[in-house]
């Protein structure tokens, strides 16, 4: 558009999280993506085009490791190395390097009274912690943290806000949410188990979750996107950090103890035999509970928590490969894998950029929200579209009322593609005339959990900085652009700004509470497996449901145990979301006082009971807890799922 830019970046590399770690790109729906964000994907494609690209495994082996329908279009790739992205970048620049002037290694000043210089509500120039200013027109804060965004004066918001607050259901404490990631045994909290005297282990909430749906100031958990690899000549091993604290590994090292023997991490593969790795399970890479004060935070305090998140992780990856408490094939896992020693090697192959989730999230006179996801209103002022769900990692770790360790804040809920409103990214205009914020953008917790993936992050730029040349050609506040000459000028550039999309089925979730009889729920189960979490089906019991993956075939089963009040005779029904992936032939069996039934279990049928419950039969049962209902995934020909067993009584004479 003609215009000439600084782009000021408080680190030495350019990217953020898309060149630090994040080569599994989290979006949705792909077609939601457009402008120079989806040329970015294509040209990650065209690299990945040429032979020589290819110098760890080759291309066809990569795609056949990926499975067929991985990439959704012929010319755009979504996953890659993250060197790989920083050429990429790299180049783009250089093709405007007469317009664009890049600075390197300059942080904003945060002293207070500091760092931005406003005129009324415009800003002449800001200031960085070297004394170095720069003027402009309209200035964009692209920032995770939203400095400048702050110190501008402009209103945001920082942890969740409660239920009430927007008339959303799934933001605040989310206690009774939180299945995916969870603890699948009782695991004591305490430093010498059983004796609450002795205190808790590092890195639990003393203090409780919080009443349910209730807003506080806490942010979800940040990590470093790991980049490993299975070739042995480029993989590092994992190295003991010198100030490694085993207290902070005691708790992942009793639930293992107490029978969580799943691999707690979970690397996606890219090219050349690499991985983006994520967190997964009770107790992985995220550093629960540790980065509430990031957000506000100066500088000194943001690098002494990035540093004991770098610590935790690295600590963390030592104890997996190499503690003797840890189950052997959990550690041959992190044996086989290692730090990519070809990545990152200016920071000794280690991520280079903190994966800061969520921190401020500005407050304008218009808030994305859960409404908006679910396509409930559609904002008529599009700047780009969200398509992942609404999702947000744990927040914290607690005690129960019967002295275990929970994690709590995991919501992860479907979406329609939907629209992100131009008012959500600019403030009120009495705040601040020349400002623009796509990243740390008005919209709530749990919205902001599906607007928050990098793509977006780069629709969202691309739209700004329209806006910004559109506010400098029209000579106004950019509160005030033509919004019809800003639409017409981002459908030009190929931004993608709306399409509609099939309904999302209402959810009918059923608490237990309400349902009769004695109910077993998922949760309560003796699972060897079945530990994916979900709730992505419409109707379930309580906070979701769990499923095998369609893998480990005869490996997993859950038992469902009820204590009984009396002997008697009792229908037993089990409740399962039904869906045409599902195994057609899941092997039941009903331990009660006259011996075992076996059956099998079609869950690609709708259950006849409330589209909830299949009636296994009436069978006799002693009282207590002598008789269970046990579900397995041995030679089924699908995804097996467990949700709950309920137990009616059968009046005598029925």
């Amino acid at each position: 558009m003609g215009r000439t830019v600084v782009l000021i970046e408080p680190t030495r590399f350019l990217g953020g999280l898309t060149t630090g770690g994040l080569g599994a790109t989290d979006i949705g729906n792909k077609r939601a993506i457009g402008g120079l964000a989806r040329e970015f994907y294509g040209r990650i494609w065209k690299h990945y085009q040429q032979p020589s690209a290819w110098n760890r495994q080759k291309k066809e082996d990569y795609a056949n490791r990926r499975g067929s329908g991985s990439e959704p279009a012929e010319t755009t790739m979504w996953t890659f190395e993250p060197k790989v992205a920083t050429r990429v970048y790299d180049e783009m620049l250089r093709e405007v390097a007469d317009r664009v002037t890049v600075v390197l290694g300059e942080r904003l000043d945060l002293t207070p009274g500091r760092g931005v210089i406003k005129e009324g509500a415009t800003i002449s120039r800001i200031v960085m912690e070297s004394g170095r200013s720069f003027a402009g027109r309209v200035f964009i804060d692209a920032t995770y943290e939203g400095d400048l965004m702050a110190r501008a004066g402009v209103s945001y918001h920082v942890g969740r806000e409660a239920n009430a607050t927007y008339g959303e259901s799934i933001n605040g404490v989310q206690a009774g949410h939180a299945v995916s990631h969870q603890f699948i045994r009782h695991v004591d909290p305490y430093v010498r188990p059983g004796d609450r005297s002795s205190g808790l282990l590092p890195g639990i909430n003393p203090d409780g979750p919080g009443a349910e749906f209730s807003g506080d100031r806490k942010v979800q958990a940040y990590n470093f996107r790991l980049c490993t690899t299975d070739v042995a000549e480029n993989r590092r091993a994992w190295a003991k950090p010198a100030n490694y604290d085993p207290r902070w590994y005691e708790l992942l090292l009793r639930n293992f103890e107490a029978g969580d023997h799943r691999v707690p991490w979970n690397p996606v593969w890219m090219p050349n035999r690499k991985t983006d790795t994520n967190n997964n399970y009770a107790i992985s890479t995220d550093f629960i509970g540790q980065n509430w004060d990031y957000p506000e935070a100066g500088h000194a305090e943001r690098e002494r928590i990035r540093q004991a998140h770098i610590d935790w992780q690295q600590g963390l990856m030592w104890t997996l490969a190499n503690h003797p408490r840890v189950p052997e094939k959990v550690r041959a896992e992190f044996q086989r894998l290692g730090l990519a020693r070809d990545e990152f090697t200016e920071n000794d192959n280690w991520p280079r950029q903190l994966y800061v989730r969520e921190a401020r999230r500005m407050v304008s006179e218009y808030v994305m929200a859960e409404r908006n996801c679910t396509r409930a209103e559609v904002a008529t002022d599009s700047v780009g579209m969200g398509a992942y769900n609404m999702d947000s990692h744990h927040v914290q770790r607690y005690v129960t009322k019967e002295g275990f360790v929970r994690n709590e804040g995991d919501v992860q809920v479907r979406v329609r593609p939907y629209p992100v409103s131009y008012r959500s990214i600019r403030p009120r205009a009495a705040e601040c005339a020349n400002l623009l914020v796509p990243v740390c953008l008005s919209a709530s917790h749990i919205a902001y959990g599906s607007i928050r993936m990098e793509p977006v992050f780069m629709v969202l730029g691309q739209s700004a900085a329209t806006a910004a040349v559109h506010a400098i050609e029209q000579g106004v506040r950019v509160q005030d652009i033509d919004p019809a000459k800003l639409k017409a000028r981002l459908l030009a550039d190929g931004q993608v700004l709306d399409f509609d999309s099939a309904p999302i089925a209402p959810v009918a979730r059923k608490p237990r509470t309400g349902l009769p009889g004695i109910i077993v729920d998922d949760l309560d189960a003796e699972r060897r497996g079945f530990d994916r979490g979900s709730s992505a089906h419409h109707v379930y019991v309580d906070a979701g449901y769990h499923h095998d993956n369609n893998a480990n075939k005869g490996a997993e089963s859950a038992r469902f145990t009820p204590d009984l009040p009396a002997a008697g005779r009792y229908e037993v029904r089990i409740a399962y979301p039904p869906n045409a992936n599902r195994a057609t032939n899941v092997p039941v069996v009903i331990k009660h006082a006259d011996g075992e039934t076996r059956l099998t279990l079609n869950q690609r049928q709708k259950p006849a009971i409330d589209d909830l419950f299949h009636s296994a039969g009436v069978f006799r049962f002693d009282a207590g807890r002598r008789g269970h209902v046990e579900i397995s995934n041995a030679g089924t020909d699908g995804y097996v799922v467990i949700d709950a067993v309920q137990w009616l009584p059968v009046p005598a004479g029925k």
